[in-house]
């Protein structure tokens, strides 16, 4: 009988699907809004006429902006809802890819993709909390991993897309690219309408009418509220809860983590050409090499979704880091060694590095309970973001001044904190409740 059965237990159904790809979508436009710029950077600089200096602004702009958003929609989204922030990224993608379209500045470009950065940021922490608070427990991890899957998707989709209308536009083709992110977001808008509120967190505002509304129009009128298996906490949390306590040690274990598995990635794919090109690998091999690691980070991602409730989180983030940083490690002492040599380690450090990426969505959203879950996600996004554009900037500098072989040395450090920490903080969340896996009396 349906009253015995806890809304985590239940099959997927049409709404947990259309679910998925409504906060789905938003990430296959989180990586095509952000990969866009790449694809047009060398036109509208040249159209613009462009300096060195905001042609950087221009690149770290959303980067800038996700770290404003992911705090800023943390906070609000556990205020206002997950609801009324769904479109708020969707909206800000339309408004200012649009208004790119028309940019005759260096200054407009930047802040366009300033506040597009916050939208993203905003993403984070508004879709991610609504696929985890309805998801049936053995879905949970394998959704939240696919959003990174869809990540690269819309990156790759922006790279297709956007040579395409530069061969095919004419001379003002890169104001067509930057505007072209704005079809899929007024789709992704329309998509959202009717997406109903989260009824973990009406009930933790103590709107249980409400929440039990939304429950039986999702899972039908035989549930309840006594098929969520949460109950109100005990007393209210706020934003010093994830500086201190319990969830202090939770909140320094995401951060620390999701910062070292972003860091590398980011400094190595923003400039794998010239990676590849310090190390050693040239024409075709430095062209189809740089393809090759972009769907090794993928194949990672797909196998690491595949294995996450097989052998756990813990598991799984722990054997990412220690895998990766050898092969960064190997990297470092085999700089200048065969093409075959390079690729094979880069590639093992793309697959191997899948583990902890998708973990990156997982991991904050099962940790913290629904009160302060949005700002945990929001945070530990802004703050991996600051050590994202940290090592960004650093890389062209730690070539040019140490060398290959120590800057890869130097990313395998990062990658082995990783390591350390998951060592010594990352819990395993498999199989639990939402609810058992953000209690702190486990």
């Amino acid at each position: 009988m349906t009253k015995n059965i806890s809304i985590e237990d239940v099959p997927l159904n049409g709404f947990h699907q259309l679910l998925s790809v409504r906060s789905g979508g938003g990430w296959v436009l989180d990586g095509y809004v952000l990969s866009i710029i790449g694809v047009a950077m060398v036109q509208f600089s040249a159209a613009l006429d462009l300096n060195s200096f905001w042609q950087g602004m221009i690149a770290a702009s959303a980067l800038i902006g996700i770290f404003c958003g992911g705090f800023l929609g943390g906070v609000l989204t556990g205020h206002l809802g997950r609801q009324k922030l769904y479109f708020f990224g969707p909206t800000i993608f339309v408004l200012c890819s649009l208004a790119q379209f028309w940019a005759d500045s260096g200054m407009m470009l930047f802040i366009c993709r300033f506040l597009i950065g916050i939208g993203v940021g905003f993403e984070y922490p508004v879709a991610g909390s609504l696929l985890v608070e309805f998801m049936p427990r053995k879905h949970r991890g394998p959704r939240l991993a696919m959003l990174t899957i869809l990540w690269f998707a819309g990156a790759a989709l922006a790279y297709i897309v956007g040579n395409i209308l530069l061969e095919r536009g004419g001379e003002d083709a890169w104001r067509l690219v930057l505007a072209s992110p704005a079809a899929i977001g007024v789709v992704l808008v329309l998509l959202r309408i009717g997406t109903p509120e989260s009824p973990r967190w009406l009930l933790s505002k103590g709107r249980t009418a409400e929440a039990e509304s939304v429950i039986r129009k999702v899972y039908g009128p035989s549930f309840s509220l006594r098929n969520l298996p949460e109950q109100p906490a005990e007393k209210k949390l706020s934003l010093s809860d994830l500086l201190h306590s319990g969830y202090g040690k939770r909140m320094l274990f995401v951060a620390v983590f999701w910062s070292c598995s972003v860091v590398p990635v980011f400094a190595v794919y923003s400039f794998a050409p010239k990676v590849l090109q310090a190390l050693n690998l040239k024409g075709a091999w430095a062209s189809y090499g740089s393809v090759c690691i972009t769907l090794m980070f993928v194949v990672g991602c797909v196998i690491a979704t595949r294995l996450i409730n097989l052998i756990g989180r813990r598991s799984m983030v722990i054997h990412s880091f220690l895998w990766s940083g050898l092969a960064l490690l190997g990297l470092g002492a085999f700089s200048d060694g065969s093409e075959v040599v390079v690729l094979s380690l880069f590639g093992a450090y793309a697959v191997f590095i899948g583990g902890a990426q998708v973990l990156q969505l997982v991991y904050p959203n099962e940790l913290f309970p629904t009160e302060i879950r949005t700002t945990a996600v929001g945070l530990g996004a802004s703050l991996s973001r600051v050590g994202a554009a940290i090592g960004t900037w650093l890389v062209p500098i730690s070539l040019q001044s140490y060398g290959i072989g120590n800057t890869m040395f130097a990313a395998a450090a990062v990658t082995l904190l990783g390591l350390l920490v998951s060592l010594l903080l990352a819990p395993e969340t498999r199989s639990l409740s939402l609810q058992e896996a953000a209690s702190l009396n486990r």
